[in-house]
C-alpha cells in the first residue's frame, strides 16, 4: 500500500473519530471501514486480525452504549465547544498516558470547558457529573474503542 493510500486510510480514520462527537455522524463506522479498506488492500495477517479485532472492539461497544442511558446531551446542556474540548482531552490523554489516559483526559476536557463558561470548581464539577449522566459516558465509550482501533493501525503501519 502507497504512501498516499496509507494517508487517505488515516484522514478517514481521523474523520471518523471526529465524527464520534458529532450527532448524526457515523464515527465508529468511518473506523471501522477505513480499517477494512486497509486490510483488503494490505496482505499481511496482522492487517486482517487487526479487522477481526476491530469489528469485535465496536459490537462490545455498541452492546456497552445500548446498556447505558441514551443520549440526551443537548437537553443537559452539552454544547459543540463541550464536544471539541471532550474530544481534544481524550486525543491528548490518549497520547500522554497510552490507552487508559483517553478516560481522565475526555473527563478533563469537560471540566476544563464547564470551568471556564461557569466560573466555579463546584459548579463545574455538577455539569460534569451532570453530562456524564446524560450521555458522555456512551460517547466516551465509543470514543475509547476508536481511539484503540485507530491506535493498533497507526502502530501497525509504524512498526509492522
Amino acid at each position: 500500500m502507497g504512501v498516499w493510500d496509507l494517508l487517505l486510510v488515516g484522514m478517514v480514520i481521523l474523520l471518523g473519530l471526529c465524527g464520534v462527537l458529532v450527532p448524526g455522524v457515523p464515527g465508529s463506522w468511518l473506523v471501522w471501514a477505513a480499517v477494512m479498506w486497509w486490510a483488503l488492500k494490505d496482505p499481511r495477517p496482522e492487517a486482517w486480525v487487526l479487522l477481526c479485532a476491530a469489528t469485535v472492539a465496536l459490537f462490545l461497544s455498541q452492546v456497552v452504549r445500548w446498556a447505558l442511558p441514551p443520549r440526551r446531551l443537548r437537553e443537559s446542556g452539552a454544547t459543540r465547544r463541550m464536544g471539541v474540548y471532550a474530544g481534544a482531552g481524550a486525543f491528548l490523554g490518549f497520547l500522554l498516558l497510552p490507552v487508559i489516559g483517553a478516560i481522565p483526559g475526555f473527563m478533563g476536557g469537560i471540566y476544563l470547558e464547564e470551568r471556564l463558561r461557569l466560573g466555579r470548581h463546584a459548579e463545574a464539577r455538577a455539569a460534569l457529573r451532570t453530562a456524564m449522566r446524560s450521555g458522555g459516558s456512551s460517547v466516551l465509550a465509543e470514543l475509547f474503542t476508536c481511539l484503540l482501533i485507530a491506535g493498533a493501525w497507526l502502530g501497525l503501519v509504524i512498526w509492522g
